[in-house]
């Protein structure tokens, strides 16, 4: 006659398990991923007439990354860290060159008639431009624009930016807008037969 083997009891095992991940879960933390902080504009209204509008090409700075990282702003190569002040002298045109944006005298509620820029950053980018450098790029382009309300929330109100109420703030987004157009990624790496 042969002998029964004793048996493990496991029906406690499951609970364990349990009890384990649930520990894991709480105690371990995560890294949260984090995107560009940007509002899209409201869905235009489907009965709004749609119109060609015409932008004078002095008015336009084309930025492109290439697959290689490399960055033209306008005509000329550049590094990220010369780009933020490049756009900021090319939204403010401060020598009236006729090779940058048209500064047109517009009413500003609160301010009086000021003179705003028309200009306008067009972004492109290739396919193959990694993403840390399209954010580098982002982001120059953002702080330029961010240190030109500053400048102009200075001046105008005596505080920062940020430090003004909605109606303030909604004055400098009038005095110095930001109008960035960005293209659909191109890939420049292949060719069409």
């Amino acid at each position: 006659m042969a002998k029964k083997t004793p048996a493990i009891n496991s029906s406690s095992t499951a609970d364990i398990a349990f009890l384990l991940l649930c520990y894991f879960l709480m105690t371990t933390t995560m890294g949260t991923q984090t995107g560009l902080s940007r509002r899209l504009p409201p869905m235009p209204d489907p009965n709004q007439k749609v119109e060609d509008q015409k932008v004078n090409r002095r008015n336009i700075i084309i930025v492109k990354i290439n697959s290689a990282d490399r960055i033209l702003a306008g005509s000329e190569p550049i590094d990220v860290s010369q780009l933020k002040d490049k756009i900021k002298i090319f939204l403010t045109n401060p020598t009236d060159d006729p090779n940058l944006p048209v500064m047109e005298p517009t009413e500003i509620a609160g301010l009086g008639t000021r003179n705003v820029s028309k200009g306008v950053i067009s972004l492109q980018n290739d396919r193959g431009t990694s993403y840390q450098a399209y954010i580098a790029v982002q982001n120059e382009l953002v702080k330029a624009v961010n240190e030109l309300r500053d400048e102009a929330s200075m001046r105008e109100f005596g505080k920062k930016f940020l430090a003004l109420d909605e109606d303030g703030q909604k004055t400098i987004k009038d005095l110095v807008p930001q109008q960035i157009s960005e293209a659909e990624p191109k890939d420049v790496g292949k060719r069409r037969r």
